[in-house]
């Protein structure tokens, strides 16, 4: 199906009485006609080397009901990502704009990535388990269990150079009406390696509520999202140990306000562009450089939950907010 950027704004007697009555809402998306676009907010000058002036913010599709985990598969020029609730990956054409069902039903998929082989690698929350996505269409299930029990909700993944699958699990409500999942946690919520030539499971990280996570440009750090302080921070961990295991936490990023953050990536330069919300003043994506200082905000109407790195340039931000999916050319790319 083609999908083309439109704005959502009724008109008619009707709508505007319906307004009058309704509690305010968020502004509806307007793409802008000028540029610089002032959804890009530089909120310190250090910014402007990685913003593109005459780049603006698109709605690529809307229509999700829980846009997650997007990964950029650059030999199918296409964003695949994951609309949680209505139990599908989608994809999204470079060349054709077109938007389609990659899978159906997905087992509720949240985070996804790409391993060194170009194989889909997905976290799903329905059957509490990371799957692999094989060359001819086969799906091999990567983890499911630690220590005999079934992880809670794999939540986010990335894929290391040498091959090592790293995801969060932590823990949902107990029943979840968007998905129809009933959760009865046995594990902790930890952070998993996946070992490449053994496949064996073990905990990288715990004591934390983890969400989003990415490596550092050069592999030797690795960020973890801590979801349950307020405000919400950022943790760096040293890999040590021939990259299998992180050491020395610390607080690489403290979040502002009420930001909840999610899935985030790293750039080329140590810089973190990471999704976040709720409000009005949230909503969209914060871009905090390698000291951990906020220096812009990408404003979107909506909450972002994760993003990637892709284009051809691989300079081309694709962030997966809440209904609908949204892009933005930048003079940066992505880490790996």
């Amino acid at each position: 199906m083609q999908i083309t950027r439109r704005n959502f704004i009724s008109g008619g007697a009707s709508a505007v009485a319906a307004a009058a009555a309704a509690p305010a809402l968020a502004a509806p998306w307007e793409e802008s006609m000028a540029y610089p676009d002032p959804r890009v907010q530089v909120l310190d000058p250090s910014f402007n080397r990685f913003r593109v002036q005459s780049a603006s913010v698109e709605r690529l599709w809307t229509g999700g009901r829980w846009s997650e985990g997007p990964v950029w598969m650059g030999d199918w020029r296409c964003l695949l990502w994951s609309d949680v609730a209505n139990n599908r990956i989608m994809r999204w054409d470079e060349i054709t704009g077109r938007v389609s069902v990659y899978r159906t039903p997905s087992n509720n998929s949240n985070g996804l990535a790409r391993d060194r082989e170009g194989r889909l690698v997905t976290c799903e929350h329905f059957t509490r388990r990371v799957t692999r996505t094989e060359h001819d269409g086969s799906i091999t299930v990567v983890a499911d269990k630690f220590d005999g029990k079934p992880f809670n909700s794999p939540n986010d993944v990335v894929v290391k150079s040498d091959g090592s699958i790293w995801f969060s699990d932590p823990a949902a409500a107990a029943y979840d009406p968007n998905e129809g999942r009933i959760e009865t946690p046995e594990l902790p919520t930890n952070v998993y390696r996946v070992d490449p030539k053994n496949g064996r499971v073990t905990v990288a990280a715990s004591d934390i509520r983890p969400n989003g996570l990415a490596f550092s440009p050069d592999e030797k750090i690795l960020y973890l999202a801590h979801n349950e302080p307020m405000p919400r921070v950022i943790f760096a961990y040293d890999v040590v140990d021939d990259g299998q295991k992180l050491a020395n936490r610390r607080v690489a990023v403290t979040g502002d306000g009420g930001n909840i953050f999610d899935g985030f990536r790293v750039d080329a330069f140590g810089n973190i562009w990471t999704g976040a919300g709720p409000g009005d003043e949230l909503n969209g994506v914060a871009f905090y450089n390698p000291q951990g200082k906020k220096i812009a905000r990408i404003s979107l109407p909506e909450r972002a939950a994760n993003l990637c790195f892709g284009g051809v340039r691989k300079n081309r931000l694709f962030m997966a907010a809440s209904h609908s999916l949204y892009s933005l050319v930048t003079n940066s790319k992505g880490a790996v």
